[in-house]
């Protein structure tokens, strides 16, 4: 088995921290691919202060697919920290975590991919270093999306668990998807992590007004995982009820799962209160893949 090379980028200026931007975890998330391109023409190195490594496709075989996953099947976000000689993901993630551990702070930007609507949202895990976590929270809150999440610590195999553990500042970020890549997205991403790098000390740039609606913090122990959420009852086509950032209560439908047919039809209703974080928008639904999430509060 050959070791996976990761296609990447290192601007380095003077003296200072390393902050590690990763784009492409999911073959099918482009927003976070065309971002990372524009931030490396963005950036001056002789302006800078420390290190910046861009990796803009880290999952190139599930891109090559135009997939989440490359053909083994493997999730890469549940996969960290890999395996040198395994398969064609595990070498992914093995590559990948080695490069998280060689940096001081990490960004890893994410959509919906083809299947889901992702309400904009910067998230990160509930650390329990108080110091990690405060450097999270800041680099969530400077990003400026929507919505900042802090989430359990105890979610493993993924990029923010060999961040975790290696007691690194560790963000990831969530906008919008469904195969598309939104040019406001790209923009905002761009601009997001210039204001984490200003807040690092890396560059100069005026912190920008807020534009945070939610700040929530959920240490519950599967917060944060939102593919277990709504599980489709079986699989058949789903209809959608309700739109992002709506409100719902329990009880209120989500959604309607109908066979080919429309013989068969089981309803997708709330069990929580408050937003419409995630929607399915791909039609096509497996039984036990996610219907949508909701963001208490």
């Amino acid at each position: 088995m050959k070791a996976v090379k990761l296609q990447t980028t290192t601007l380095s200026g003077t003296d200072g921290p390393h902050l590690l931007i990763l784009g492409g975890v999911h073959g099918d998330e482009f927003e976070s691919m065309a971002a990372i391109r524009r931030l490396r023409d963005r950036v001056d190195p002789d302006a800078l202060q420390g290190r910046l490594t861009l990796i803009p496709v880290v999952n190139e075989a599930a891109y090559r697919r135009g997939q989440r996953t490359s053909e083994d099947g493997l999730d890469l976000a549940r996969t960290c920290p890999g395996n040198p000689t395994g398969s064609i993901t595990e070498r992914i993630a093995c590559a990948v975590s080695q490069k998280i551990e060689e940096a001081n702070y990490l960004i890893d930007l994410h959509s919906g991919g083809i299947a889901m609507h992702c309400y904009p949202l910067a998230g990160y895990m509930l650390h329990p270093d108080t110091a990690v976590l405060e450097a999270q929270r800041r680099m969530a809150r400077v990003f400026n999306l929507p919505i900042v999440w802090g989430t359990s610590s105890h979610l493993d195999g993924r990029t923010l668990s060999v961040a975790r553990d290696a007691r690194i500042p560790a963000i990831y970020t969530e906008w919008m998807g469904g195969g598309q890549c939104d040019p406001q997205g790209v923009t905002r991403y761009m601009e997001g992590c210039l204001n984490v790098m200003a807040e690092l000390g890396m560059i100069d740039r005026p912190r920008p007004v807020s534009r945070i609606e939610y700040f929530v913090e959920d240490a519950r122990e599967h917060s944060g995982h939102l593919q277990l959420n709504y599980p489709a009852p079986f699989s058949g086509f789903f209809e959608p009820a309700v739109r992002l950032k709506d409100r719902v209560k329990p009880g209120d439908l989500l959604g309607v799962v109908t066979d080919p047919l429309g013989d068969r039809r089981e309803e997708v209703r709330s069990v929580q209160s408050g937003i419409v974080l995630c929607l399915r928008v791909y039609n096509r639904i497996l039984e036990g893949e996610s219907a949508a999430a909701v963001l208490e509060g």
